[in-house]
């Protein structure tokens, strides 16, 4: 007879793992903020982000840029950002015509400009089509970024900027990129409030500089 799973088994040890691995984004802090910086940078230029990845990291991909052109908590002007995982035209064309290795390095190639940042997400570190994505975007000059897990893998060794998950579970893996992620889109937002004097930062907004651990 099979093993039912218990409480212990699925919840409390998934909790306990996702913490254990949370906790240990403290020492990324310098990386991420490294990222923020990047990305602030090409936005006031007049520059975009581009996300790519995966399964659940095509879902990251369409999150997080959702929440840059649109807002994540406070209200400002729409900022650009393009998943490259939406447009199922173009995805299933160049699949079919170049193969699905191609399927994001093609809209690199169409849609990037030198000073872009393009965030490639791959949990092991060795998806073929968003190793592609990253040759050709570092080809044309944008500038790279890599989420992955432990190790980085190819991915990581081809962007200018790699935060790697320190953990191998995939689930782990992808929960830390989404908070990573949240993390950079309130950096954005706060930047470029503050650098726009937009409409001021609510309460909670404004205690951003004085949080724990991360804070300087």
């Amino acid at each position: 007879m099979a093993n039912y799973p218990d409480r212990g088994m699925v919840f409390t040890r998934a909790i306990d793992e996702h913490a254990d691995v949370i906790r240990n984004l403290h020492a990324q802090c310098g990386v991420l903020e490294t990222i923020a910086l990047v990305m602030a940078e090409a936005l006031h230029r007049g520059n975009q982000i581009l996300w790519c990845g995966n399964g659940g990291s095509a879902a990251d991909s369409q999150h997080l840029a959702a929440e840059i052109v649109n807002r994540f908590r406070r209200q400002r002007r729409g900022l650009p950002s393009i998943a490259l995982t939406t447009d199922t035209s173009v995805l299933t064309s160049v699949a079919n015509d170049y193969g699905y290795e191609s399927v994001f390095s093609r809209q690199v190639e169409a849609l990037g400009r030198p000073g872009d940042v393009l965030v490639g997400i791959s949990t092991s570190g060795k998806s073929p089509n968003v190793i592609a994505a990253l040759e050709a975007a570092n080809s044309l000059g944008l500038t790279t970024v890599a989420f992955t897990g432990e190790g980085g893998g190819k991915v990581g060794s081809l962007a200018d900027h790699l935060f790697a998950v320190r953990s191998r579970d995939t689930a782990r893996v992808q929960e830390a990129h989404i908070l990573a992620g949240h993390m950079l889109c309130d950096w954005l937002e706060l930047d470029w409030i503050a650098s726009r004097e937009e409409p001021a930062l609510s309460a909670v907004a404004a205690a951003h500089d004085t949080a724990g651990g991360c804070a300087r």
